[in-house]
């Protein structure tokens, strides 16, 4: 019985391919724990948003599930804008890949046109409901140093 004699060059390959496969784990770990960050931000800030709008319905003598329904539509487009500009943040305007003849191609990241059709959305529902944006960059009491 023939018996295949094992060398440094065969073990030396399958140690970098282990290696390989491990820093592909190791990046795919790391992608998931940034997907929690982003999304543990995302549901902090959601609540908040969700606060002020329901607040200004209040101002606005707006009550119903009709509205409730709408902000709830609201915050749906905000989670989908913000994976949205998470992926383009990422992968860029562009993303490489390989099609089926083996060629490398760029083609165009398509959350670009995405993000674009998810804020226009976001506008029109805020306008239906006679509503401001939310100001994410204000710390409380910068709004009276704005007057």
């Amino acid at each position: 019985m023939a018996t295949k004699k094992k060398n440094t060059k065969t073990t030396s390959k399958k140690e970098k391919e282990l290696e390989k496969t491990i820093e592909q784990l190791e990046e795919k770990i790391q992608e998931i724990e940034n997907i929690k960050v982003l999304e543990d931000k995302i549901m902090q800030k959601e609540e908040e948003i969700r606060e002020d709008l329901q607040e200004q319905l209040r101002t606005q003598n707006k009550f119903g599930k009709q509205f409730d329904d709408m902000v709830e539509d609201y915050l749906y487009f905000y989670r989908l804008k913000e994976r949205l500009q998470n992926d383009i943040d990422n992968n860029g305007i562009r993303y490489k890949t390989t099609g089926g003849n083996g060629f490398t191609t760029y083609k165009p990241n398509e959350s670009c046109e995405r993000l674009i059709k998810t804020n226009a959305q976001m506008l029109k529902i805020l306008q239906d409901l006679n509503l401001k944006a939310p100001d994410e960059g204000l710390e409380e009491g910068e709004e009276d140093n704005l007057l």
